[in-house]
């Protein structure tokens, strides 16, 4: 009895299934006088062992307890899944002798060869059942100099089992309480209190703290040409690259903002060591739809003693400078768009297949348009607007883009009844004639395309 208030009172403590595993197998050892103990998880008829216990060093006996199997390999497993009974096994009688095969005194047949094997002589196995479904099992080994296990054993197993089942759980309902309150719904990761929680106790500790703060480049226009759906999957990729370089640097939290913003907190990591994960981990998995993730980093180190919303809005304005190089970086690379003919025939050919691969609706099809025709005119960003009815003023109902430095760009605006479409494009591109005919023509098949379907 007392064994089992102390084991009761180290599950009190626990925080982790982890621990309540190690915890489990340490108490099977002294309460039921075990020379060895198995705790394993039970999923789909398979065992598997999460932790083993032992009070001396046998490499035979800890690699039968850590081996993996399956119910239809192992007769007592699949009766413990079935009745959520315990059972004993032994390899010896009471008086020393090994027992005779099949004796059914004895156990499972299978149970009884591996004691042999590993020259044990008595095994007890109970089942840990949480919220009603056979969770896992503990199974506790004596050898020959030890009594065999009894009926009073079975019981005390039992109640061991039946308080860490207890334990486990109270964690799990704790872990699934800690995920709504701290985790963002949508991608898994941290929400930004636990952030905020994260550089507060960073910065508490005196060691340098970093944050990155980071944004999705082209959300907006794949939840325009391809849906919100789409728009989601793009916003889980991200949380998967943040997931990733949070792993490569130790002590980091990933964060979801709010939208299409994410960050990073960093602990005792020198910003130097962050930039480099950062910029492997985005180079390595880059996101779908040809979207991709501008960041920039703020670090003590280079700030000082700062409080922690200080930190956010320095990294925040790094990102958006980072943003702003990417905008000027694409333009210099784009193709050449100065000669008529080549604008015409790209723009033609990225319009028709934007317009086309969009919902059949004039704003999906005017973004889409929109969107392609920004990109391949060089240009940083892009505007849908409706004509209000019986006003001669417009609304905005899209945006799109990042805009860059007025000087390196200029806006062209298309009108189709009561549609304009403005593309700030850069200040290379042709937009003589040709052009503003090609822009005309695919703006009208948007809008009078939309009212056919």
């Amino acid at each position: 009895m007392r064994g089992l208030a102390v084991a009761a009172h180290r599950f009190d403590a626990c925080r982790r299934v982890e621990e309540v595993v190690e915890a489990t197998a340490r108490a099977a050892v002294d309460v039921l006088g075990a020379d060895a103990c198995a705790v394993c998880r039970i999923t789909q008829e398979t065992s598997r062992v999460l932790h083993v216990e032992q009070t001396g060093d046998d490499q035979r006996r800890d690699q039968a307890l850590r081996a993996t199997y399956r119910a239809e390999d192992r007769p007592a497993l699949r009766a413990l899944l079935r009745n959520r009974e315990s059972w004993v096994a032994h390899a010896f009688d009471a008086h020393g002798r090994s027992v005779r095969p099949g004796d059914p005194a004895a156990g499972d047949r299978v149970e009884v060869e591996l004691l042999r094997e590993i020259g044990a002589a008595s095994a007890l196995t109970a089942p840990v059942v949480v919220n009603d479904v056979v969770w896992g099992q503990v199974t506790v080994l004596r050898d020959f100099e030890a009594p065999l296990f009894h009926a009073d054993d079975v019981a005390t197993a039992e109640v061991l089992a039946a308080l860490a089942a207890g334990a486990i759980a109270r964690v799990d309902l704790e872990k699934q309480m800690r995920h709504m309150i701290a985790d963002d719904p949508l991608t898994g990761l941290a929400n930004r209190r636990t952030a905020d929680q994260a550089a507060d106790a960073a910065l508490a500790s005196g060691r340098e703290t970093c944050v990155v703060m980071c944004d999705v480049d082209g959300l907006k226009r794949v939840n325009d040409e391809l849906g919100h759906d789409a728009g989601d999957d793009l916003l889980r990729a991200v949380a998967d690259v943040l997931r990733r370089a949070a792993d490569a640097i130790p002590g980091a939290t990933a964060a979801r903002i709010g939208g299409d913003e994410f960050c990073l907190v960093t602990v005792d990591q020198s910003r130097e060591a962050v930039a480099t994960a950062m910029a492997t981990t985005v180079a390595k998995f880059p996101l779908p739809h040809g979207a991709a993730i501008s960041y920039g980093i703020a670090s003590t180190a280079v700030m000082g003693s700062v409080e922690a919303r200080h930190l956010f809005r320095r990294a925040d304005q790094a990102q958006y400078q980072a943003k702003r190089r990417r905008a000027r970086a694409r333009a210099r690379t784009t193709p050449p768009i100065s000669d008529p003919v080549q604008a015409v025939e790209r723009l033609t050919a990225s319009g028709a297949v934007a317009i086309g691969a969009a919902a059949p609706a004039v704003v999906p099809r005017l973004c889409a348009f929109a969107a392609a025709a920004t990109e391949t005119l060089g240009g940083d960003s892009w505007a849908v607007r409706e004509r209000m009815s019986g006003s001669p003023t417009f609304t905005t109902v899209a945006r799109g883009g990042s805009p860059a430095d007025a000087a390196e760009t200029r806006t062209i605006t298309v009108e189709r009844d009561a549609w304009v479409v403005e593309v700030a494009v850069a200040a290379a591109a042709s937009t003589g004639r040709q052009v503003q005919t090609a822009l005309h023509a695919l703006v009208a098949i948007a809008v009078d395309g939309a009212r056919n379907a």
